[in-house]
């Protein structure tokens, strides 16, 4: 074992150290919990940032990555095996994980102690924690102070790093399967932190049951690709050209499809509900409930972009048996999927004014980029997309957070109640939380693609370039997408920021404190810094001034390199279009939006805007066509008929049964036998002791006269056995 892979394996202990360390000794103690926390995402950060930079030093890294592995458990004569992995692709997805996380965890310090404590504005009804109250027996008790609920929210976060750092350096699909359930655990826990609203809770169901949905398919796709090749090891597969091949020529019960194209399908339909692509998409914006560190986790760092990682991960096999440019049906699948929901998602985003719901269908969007991206061949494309989405939209949840936390300053100020996450409510926080506004501001610019001085720019713009080069209906699609994308985030800038406050608690807002705002700074730092790494060569004027050492180093993730695409200026005159023109339209239109007033687009797009703020009534949709049909079996089925019917019918004549034997045995043979047999011993013995007890007198002189002859009886008896004997 080297150095390199001894790191690695290290890495993803210290947040599952500190969970545990959290949960069992400092549960009550919030500073020491939080610095647990912290600690241990540095720790993993820093193993992080050696292994990123000694890849990058390594030669031939994916041919040679730093790889180890050790059996784990008996299956006959094999073993399954986990093991570490680090190639090209996983060094850069180390490296925003790492940066991501670890800023997460330093934001939410602040976050948690900012302003009044969480948890007793969320328990409606319930008394606050540390009160002392009364039950119905007149006892005296104490709710449980807020300690435990802040140090189980470090917990979780640390739990839910572990998930993902497991996840990003496994070497095969088990353990990597192992990482996305732990992270679907917690995202369950996370989404649900303020149990005591009702939103919350069926939030939380909500996520868990949709996601599972996805999770049941790919379980059926890892198990039908280890029945045909008897390993999950990435190198054993995605890097044996042969096995590919057999895959890709073999063919499926389903569909006339090839085993390959089953079992992409099957894995993909996990990314679908991981990733939140449409028609597993609802699940996404009611995540919003969770606190705003949780959504930052789940929409850039982890959940979803493990969605996107793992179809990254598993491209050789969607891409097996593809020839003259011709997609496979996974592939085909996915540009479907990806570019519908890209649009879909974005359209949705133009009606909605909670500042952290537009950044959750922003995030649908934005990974649909991704998914159609890799449809259509972009891999290179994708991967960096992900990278660069990830820092800008992390930026942008945690700038909604500090936001939040600003207008809910002006709430408790003025102690006038107002929802401090309506964009509506807000207006010149660009005067009072300065460094939260062009931390933002840089985190829209890059999800918007404003040229040149962002990453968004960058790696949107490639992805455009892959999609005309060999989908142009793809690239319409998502060039449509690209403008909705420039116009609400205006509008979401414009109606944050912009013009005058339009209440009081927005008049009133203040910043944040320097923890929550260090880590906007940062992550905004690589919103601009993290495209120049892929600058293509051809590029006018600034191609080749910065080293386009992206595209070799992770395109040497595949067992061939994909080439680059042929500059054309339609794509990049498309991007600059979009990206300037939706980011002025936005402009123009909610630059002066007063207080009161109605939202521009709802006079624009009618009755139009009404579907748009209503998700397209998906989610009543679900509703009439999923849940309730499924209540409705549950309760009518399941409870009445099966369960009442069938299984208590069913026990209770297996019941009726059991006691008839039981009565035939008792009549048959336990009174007359057992009982019977154990009452004539006691009734002998009790003649018996009548018997004896009639020489029983207590009078000495018979016992005396009895003991004579009794000594004489046995002299008799002894005397005429000697004579006998002679």
């Amino acid at each position: 074992m080297t150095t390199e892979t001894l790191i690695i394996w290290l890495i993803p202990l210290p947040p599952l150290l500190a969970f545990f360390t959290i949960v069992l000794l400092t549960n009550r103690h919030r500073a020491l919990s939080h610095t647990l926390a912290v600690g241990a995402a540095f720790l993993s950060w820093l193993g992080s940032m050696y292994i990123f930079f000694r890849a990058l030093q390594a030669e031939h890294l994916g041919e040679d990555p730093f790889i180890h592995s050790i059996r784990w458990l008996p299956t006959g004569d094999t073993w399954l095996e986990i093991g570490v992995q680090i190639d090209p692709f996983g060094a850069v997805s180390l490296f925003f994980v790492a940066w991501t996380i670890f800023m997460i965890f330093i934001y939410s310090v602040g976050y948690s102690n900012y302003g009044q404590p969480k948890g007793d504005h969320d328990r409606p009804g319930l008394p606050p924690h540390g009160a002392t109250v009364r039950d119905a027996h007149g006892h005296t008790h104490q709710v449980p102070s807020v300690e435990p609920m802040y140090s189980r929210f470090f917990a979780f976060i640390g739990l839910f790093a572990f998930g993902m750092y497991t996840l990003v350096v496994s070497n095969n699909l088990l353990t990597l399967f192992v990482g996305w359930e732990i992270m679907g655990l917690c995202s369950y826990l996370l989404i649900g932190f303020w149990y005591g609203k009702p939103s919350v809770r069926a939030a939380m169901i909500k996520a868990f049951i949709t996601t599972r949905v996805g999770d049941v398919f790919m379980l059926l796709g890892i198990a039908y690709l280890y029945s045909a090749t008897g390993t999950l090891n990435y190198r054993e597969i995605f890097y044996n050209q042969e096995m590919l091949h057999r895959l890709a020529e073999a063919s499926s019960p389903i569909l006339g499809l090839s085993a390959a194209g089953l079992i992409g399908i099957l894995l993909f339909i996990g990314t679908i509900g991981k990733s939140a692509q449409w028609p597993l998409h609802v699940w996404l914006p009611d995540a919003m409930e969770g606190p705003t560190p949780v959504s930052a986790m789940i929409h850039a760092a982890t959940m979803v972009s493990a969605g996107v990682y793992f179809v990254i991960r598993i491209f050789p096999l969607l891409s097996a048996g593809m020839e003259h440019g011709h997609l496979t049906a996974p592939m085909t699948f996915m540009a479907f999927i990806g570019a519908f929901t890209a649009l879909f998602a974005a359209t949705i985003a133009l009606a909605q004014n909670d500042i952290k719901r537009v950044l959750a269908y922003s995030t649908i969007s934005q990974l649909g980029y991704m998914i159609a991206a890799l449809g259509i061949g972009g891999y290179v494309a994708a991967a960096f997309h992900l990278i660069t989405h990830s820092f800008f939209k992390a930026l942008l949840f945690l700038g909604s957070g500090s936001v939040i936390h600003g207008v809910e300053h002006g709430v408790l100020h003025t102690g006038k109640h107002i929802d401090p996450q309506d964009m509506f409510n807000m207006g010149g926080l660009r005067k009072k939380m300065p460094i939260t506004f062009w931390t933002f501001l840089i985190g829209g610019f890059a999800l918007s693609g404003f040229p040149l001085i962002t990453a968004g720019f960058w790696s949107k713009d490639e992805i455009l370039a892959d999609a005309f080069a060999h989908a142009p209906l793809v690239f319409v699609v998502l060039a449509l997408a690209a403008l909705l994308t420039a116009f609400y985030t205006m509008r979401q800038i414009s109606l944050t920021f912009l013009g005058e406050p339009r209440t009081e608690a927005a008049q009133h807002a203040k910043e944040t404190t320097w923890t929550m705002t260090l880590p906007l700074v940062i992550l905004a730092f690589f919103a601009v810094t993290a495209g120049w790494a892929g600058i293509p060569e051809h590029f006018p004027l600034i191609g080749g001034l910065i080293p386009n050492w992206f595209h070799e180093f992770v395109g040497g993730t595949l067992l061939e390199e994909p080439a680059a695409v042929e500059f054309s200026f339609v794509p990049l005159l498309t991007s600059l279009v979009v990206a300037l023109g939706g980011l002025y339209l936005g402009w123009l239109v909610y630059k002066r939006i007063k207080a009161g007033a109605q939202d521009p687009m709802e006079k624009a797009l009618g009755p139009v805007h009404k579907v748009l703020k209503n998700k397209y009534y998906f989610d009543e949709i679900y509703d009439k066509i999923f849940i309730r049909p499924a209540i409705w079996v549950a309760e009518t089925f399941t409870s009445r008929w099966m369960d009442r019917t069938i299984i208590d019918g069913v026990l209770h004549w297996f019941a009726h049964i059991s006691g008839v034997i039981g009565n035939f045995f008792r009549d048959a043979i336990d009174k007359p036998i057992v009982n019977g047999s154990g009452d004539q011993v006691g009734e002998r013995t009790k003649q018996l002791g009548g018997v004896f007890r009639t020489i029983q007198t207590g009078r000495v002189q018979q016992y005396m006269i009895l003991a004579l002859v009794s000594v004489a009886a046995f002299s008799a008896l002894f005397y005429y056995l000697s004579v006998l004997a002679r």
